[in-house]
């Protein structure tokens, strides 16, 4: 029996630990100690923080496994490189899983390549406010700062005026472990996405996608959906970009996430990273593609070539959102009166019950389930959405 280490045990990781084991493989769930799902999903629980490259790499050497792989997070993925560089597996090599996990090296490879991003800066944490702003006085407000090492939308901050960068930067301070930010002009237009992979050199697909967002201190995914309408020289750049990025960072053996903006028909590049998407990501490549996403991330970190239709066209349009606890507190109640025989439907997690502590939604790690549905049409899929998240009852005592 093959034997795969999986990084992180969050509800993001649960889809990929039950397919490889519906797959007969044997897995190992590795992450700090906590209540986290995957664990009890998992063959094998390994209490070891994920991005302790060292203590991983000595525990798959044990472990004698036959790959390593995530979905839904960053700051693993340092840890998967190490690991498939020095036992000669399947997957990112540590030069592009440190570059995967570090936004100061990745908007550094896409300004050496020519790859269309926002004006950036770095900075150290400990430098004087007055320095930041003065060196960052030929960009145009709004301004994004943000942590480098981060996912979830953690530690990054929109500022529209110069006062509230000492703001930005404890937020930056709270979340990462570098000694360095970004500041990037917030390049204004329209906010989507892009899956993709990359095996032996070669990008299989790229498939856009659109974003349903949460408005916070900046835009937060909320979920997603698929078709993303482009006209055809749109789609030809966006391809060009994303691809042009993926070559810039030496991806290669993984599944990519892309963080993008449309403006003018033309894409900026926010940010890659060498995993699998979350907020129901995998899951609307899986319904779009006709394939089960995961299992194909599952064979390349495995060594074997994933299998994506050549074709290209959409099996169905799709569409996921979160769901979402109104306030921080404990939940009451959280049922679904859907049927279960309703064709527009794909799934419906719920990640909690009665007597649950939730916390209002403002980063994708909040959520409290999700609905896929799926339709003919993009605005099929979308109506099925809408109708699926009326019937879906969630009560919550606030305690603030």
């Amino acid at each position: 029996m093959k034997k795969i280490m999986i990084m992180g045990a969050g509800i993001y990781q649960v889809p990929l630990i039950r397919r490889a084991r519906k797959m007969g493989i044997y897995t190992i769930a590795v992450s700090i100690p906590g209540d986290y799902p995957g664990f009890f999903e998992a063959d094998e629980a390994l209490y070891i923080n994920t991005t302790d490259y060292e203590a991983v790499l000595n525990a798959a050497r044990e472990r004698q496994i036959d790959g390593i792989v995530t979905v839904g997070t960053d700051v693993a993925v340092i840890t998967i490189g190490r690991v498939c560089e020095e036992l000669k597996l399947s997957g990112l090599s540590f030069s592009a899983a440190r570059i995967s996990t570090d936004k100061s090296l990745m908007k550094e490879c896409f300004e050496k390549a020519g790859v269309r991003t926002a004006k950036f800066r770095k900075f150290f944490l400990d430098t004087p406010v007055e320095e930041v702003l003065e060196n960052c006085s030929d960009m145009q407000y709004p301004l994004i700062v943000k942590t480098v090492d981060s996912s979830g939308s953690r530690g990054i901050t929109r500022i529209d005026l110069p006062d509230r960068l000492p703001e930005a930067v404890e937020a930056v301070r709270a979340v990462t472990h570098r000694d360095y930010y970004l500041v990037e002009e917030f390049i204004t237009g329209d906010d989507f996405g892009a899956q993709a992979f990359v095996y032996d050199g070669e990008v299989l697909f790229v498939l856009p996608h659109g974003n349903y967002q949460f408005h916070g201190d900046t835009g937060v995914p909320a979920g997603h959906y698929v078709p993303y309408p482009l006209q055809p020289e749109e789609l030809e750049d966006m391809e060009k970009q994303v691809t042009g990025a993926i070559r810039a960072m030496g991806l290669d053996h993984c599944a990519v996430n892309a963080d993008l903006i449309l403006r003018g028909g033309k894409t900026y590049v926010v940010e890659l990273t060498g995993r699998g998407g979350a907020t129901g990501l995998s899951e609307l490549d899986s319904v779009y593609l006709g394939v089960d996403m995961y299992e194909q991330i599952l064979r390349s970190a495995l060594g074997e070539r994933p299998d994506f239709p050549a074709d290209g066209k959409g099996k169905a349009a799709c569409a996921c959102k979160l769901l979402q606890s109104p306030a921080t507190g404990t939940l009451t109640l959280l049922k679904n009166e859907n049927s279960d025989s309703d064709p527009g439907i794909v799934e419906i997690v719920l990640d909690h019950h009665a007597g649950d502590k939730v916390r209002a939604f403002r980063v994708g790690p909040d959520r409290i389930g999700h609905v896929i549905t799926k339709g003919c049409t993009l605005a099929q899929a979308e109506q099925a959405l809408e109708e699926a998240l009326g019937k879906i009852r969630v009560e919550v005592v606030n305690e603030s």
